[in-house]
């Protein structure tokens, strides 16, 4: 008879367990996985890829809080500062800052909004949007997108007219200056600003025509530095005049009925239009929101960005609010109801002309590199002109082909005809325009005007209420329709009275010839 396997067990005899004792019992150790040496270990792909990719598969982002807040402040705090003190002199001391303050917490509040729109679906871990239109397709889609890039591109057109206008009149300001300490105040100084209108014009569409030029990444850093140079001096020139002056100017109500100005005597009508158009202004001041989410997406996580985003855009409103009261306020208080549309070229200051140099040259050089740079203006309209056409017209050699040109010192040149002629036609246009209808204070408003409603409010709300579900007629949803509807009107407010001040100017405006 064969031994029983050493596999089964113990006999069971009348129910007793028999123990073998003709089988030896051994104790099961589990065996231990050899320790690999550092050589042996294996190299985690996914470990390093996260290390240095984002979810996205873009490199590691790198914004910090501080960071954001540096982009939003530069961003922010632009030419629109300078006419702030003609906006505060129309509304008077008691209306003119706390509407600033309304602005301010209306941008705040829907910058927030915003913020949580960076990812589709999850504020966390949804889909990135690289751009506020990509947002807008994402989230809303459909006609709303269309009609997102009308008013987005429509605005950009806008602000290459305002800034053309801008940077013609602070190089004449810059002449007009030095002609007035040489003629030690006898010369009025009478000159036109379209020459230096079209040498602005000149200079961009040289510059139009560098592939990327916004890209340069020592070009955001000069713009800051100048931004915040002539922004600085006008503060400081106006705090100078009110200590000179040793009085505070101005009313409770604004200007008053019957003043002389440049564009004739302030009628009762007149006081409405122009308070309605210095609503225009103070929002063009704030207008940052179509770059916002931009600015997000140079920001790493943890934590979340949208958490980051929103610390940022709380220290960045703060201080932009409480230098846009410094400037628009003490400048205000220092010529009362004569302070001028522009802060620094509105001829107020006559000394210390050489400062006043510094700040328009630096108003000048902000403004060559904003026309292009920032991402906001004009190169993402060039981008989607092209594109589109060579889409359009993909076998036409004028639209796609390219042409090696040899640039001594610099190397070679892609030269493209339709970018060519494309871009040289938009400079062209704006800068006519501007010539036609140099009114910095009527285009700043009707800009602000425009933009403020729709890119500001009307569509972070809307993609909020879309991305967080929000159901109709509860009371969230109702009192974000009241926000969005009140500042419709404020928007249509500011555009009827920034239409009427362009009529007004008009009138004794004689396009091409006037002089200043």
């Amino acid at each position: 008879m064969l031994s029983r396997s050493r596999t089964l067990p113990s006999r069971i005899h009348h129910g007793i367990i028999e123990e073998r004792h003709d089988v030896k019992h051994y104790l099961q150790v589990e065996v231990q996985p050899k320790k690999p040496t550092e050589a042996e270990k294996p190299i985690n792909i996914l470990s390093n890829y996260s290390k240095c990719f984002d979810d996205d598969g873009r490199s590691k982002r790198t914004g910090t809080f501080w960071t954001a807040s540096a982009h939003i402040i530069t961003a922010v705090i632009g030419s629109g500062v300078l006419s702030l003190a003609w906006s505060v002199a129309q509304l008077g001391w008691i209306a003119g800052p706390l509407v600033m303050l309304l602005f301010a917490l209306v941008n705040l509040y829907t910058s927030n909004l915003l913020t949580l729109c960076y990812r589709t679906t999850d504020s966390v871990t949804g889909h990135r949007n690289y751009t506020y239109m990509e947002a807008v397709k994402n989230i809303l889609g459909g006609r709303k997108v269309k009609i997102s890039g009308l008013i987005q591109y429509f605005n950009l057109f806008g602000i290459a007219i305002g800034y053309t206008i801008a940077a013609s009149v602070s190089m004449m300001a810059i002449k007009r200056s030095n002609c007035y300490h040489k003629s030690h105040g006898e010369d009025p100084c009478h000159m036109s600003s379209n020459g230096y209108m079209i040498t602005f014009g000149t200079a961009e569409v040289i510059f139009s025509q560098i592939p990327d030029f916004d890209q340069v990444w020592w070009l955001s850093i000069v713009a800051a530095i100048m931004s915040f140079t002539y922004s600085s001096v006008g503060l400081g020139l106006g705090i100078g005049k009110v200590a000179e002056n040793r009085s505070f100017k101005g009313s409770l109500t604004g200007i008053s009925i019957g003043t002389v100005t440049q564009a004739g005597t302030v009628t009762d009508t007149q006081k409405i239009w122009r308070s309605m158009q210095a609503l225009g202004a103070m929002a063009f001041a704030y207008s940052f929101s179509i770059i916002l989410i931009e600015i997000q997406d140079t920001i790493k996580s943890p934590p979340a960005e949208y958490k980051t985003m929103r610390k940022a855009t709380v220290l960045s409103v703060a201080v932009t609010t409480v230098f846009y009261l410094l400037c628009g306020c003490m400048g205000y208080a220092a010529f009362g109801d004569n302070a001028p549309g522009n802060l620094l070229t509105g001829f107020g200051f006559y000394n210390p002309y050489w400062l006043l140099d510094i700040a328009n040259f630096a108003i000048v050089v902000h403004l060559v590199g904003a026309y292009q740079n920032m991402q906001v203006f004009c190169q993402p309209l060039f981008a989607f002109v092209e594109k589109w056409c060579a889409r359009k017209w993909a076998k036409n050699g004028f639209v796609t082909s390219e042409y090696k040109i040899a640039v001594p010192f610099l190397g070679v040149y892609q030269l493209n005809l339709f970018r060519l002629v494309c871009r040289t036609g938009f400079v062209l246009s704006t800068t006519i325009i501007a010539m036609l209808m140099p009114f910095f204070n009527d285009v700043v408003g009707i800009l602000g005007a425009f933009g403020f409603w729709p890119l500001t409010v009307y569509f972070p709300i809307d993609m909020y209420i879309s991305q967080r579900k929000i159901p109709r007629w509860s009371n969230r949803w109702l009192g974000l329709q009241l926000l969005s509807f009140t500042c419709l009107i404020v928007s249509v407010v500011a555009a009827v009275g920034s239409m009427a001040g362009v009529v007004l100017d008009l009138k004794t405006y004689k396009p091409f010839k006037t002089s200043y």
